[in-house]
């Protein structure tokens, strides 16, 4: 099979076009025919070299896709071959066919084409993990979100709007101000012409904020959470050290917590997927939330997609066509 494989760590022109054997099913997996594949985040700091797969995935990067299903292992019931699909995978996603657990894939939602059902594996299992089985965002309450534009950042929120969440967002530039006001956003927050920190705290403090970018926004994120309020780390674009003031953790009761999806167990990610079928797939197959897209590239071209996410233009999913 055609893949896109990682020829030594550097910058986007170190991902090359090569061929691999076609994996095989494990007997709790099954193997897709890819048609698209999410391009993310990590799939950048993987080619930098500082993200290797947990133990026994593939070394191809790509961490989501749709498709349909080629093979099935013995042991699984609930899935056959010519199943349509996006599933969220350990690796290998850039390649014309992976193997992932069968458990971690979701059926395409009625009325979506498999372009946007790829964009859905990656972002909704992070999004909702993080900011609602974790974060425990409510009905009512206030929530930040940096990064709004990016494709974590559109799909929180729209899951935040349409379960009743007050939005609050920051991005660089109006156009992708707009595109969050447009989702959902009731204020959106221009980070190099306001202090996020005095806007939010305007109106009262976040309830939870959803943080990516660390560094010297971490004491900035505590300081705009209202008392009881909770902040989720999922990434550190700016950087993973940071001086706290614990004092303000403790008299204001703060929760500081954060996860990573990949190196989680597959059980984890299964009690992930089945909280997305029954919550969210009926919200996507009804229109009220649904992925933004960005740019498709060919999978011969994932350098190019690589150098479009690293280049932070992009409102929303980039994909490759495989």
């Amino acid at each position: 099979m055609k893949a896109v494989e990682i020829s030594k760590p550097g910058g986007p022109e170190v991902l090359t076009l090569c061929e691999r054997a076609m994996p095989q099913p494990g007997p709790d997996q099954v193997v897709i025919k890819v048609a698209y594949a999410g391009v993310n985040r990590p799939d950048a700091l993987q080619r930098a070299g500082m993200y290797a797969p947990p133990k026994g995935a593939s070394d191809l990067p790509g961490l989501e896709c749709s498709g349909e299903v080629s093979a099935v292992g013995s042991q699984v019931t609930d899935l056959k071959v010519g199943d349509a699909v996006c599933a969220l995978l350990p690796g290998g996603g850039y390649a014309e066919y992976v193997a992932t657990p069968a458990a971690h894939c979701l059926p395409v939602p009625d009325g979506m084409d498999m372009k946007q059902a790829a964009c859905l594996p990656e972002t909704y299992f992070t999004v909702w993990s993080n900011v609602f089985m974790r974060g425990g965002l409510q009905a009512g309450e206030r929530f930040l979100v940096h990064g709004g534009s990016s494709g974590i950042g559109t799909t929180a929120i729209q899951l935040a709007h349409v379960l009743g969440a007050r939005v609050f967002v920051t991005a660089g530039s109006e156009d992708k101000l707009e595109a969050c006001r447009k989702l959902g956003a009731e204020i959106a927050i221009n980070y190099k012409q306001a202090d996020f920190v005095e806007v939010v705290k305007a109106e009262g403090g976040a309830d939870l904020i959803l943080d990516m970018v660390g560094g010297s926004y971490m004491q900035r994120n505590i300081n705009a959470l209202a008392d009881d309020g909770r902040l989720v780390q999922i990434a550190f674009l700016q950087g993973m050290k940071a001086e706290l003031n614990m004092v303000q953790m403790m008299t204001r009761r703060l929760t500081l917590t954060g996860s990573t999806l990949r190196p989680q167990s597959d059980l984890a990610k299964a009690h992930i997927a089945d909280q997305l079928r029954a919550k969210v797939w009926p919200l996507l197959a009804a229109g009220r939330v649904s992925p933004v897209m960005d740019l498709e590239f060919a999978l011969e071209d994932a350098a190019k997609a690589h150098a479009r996410m690293e280049a932070g233009d992009h409102i929303g999913k980039i994909v490759l066509k495989v």
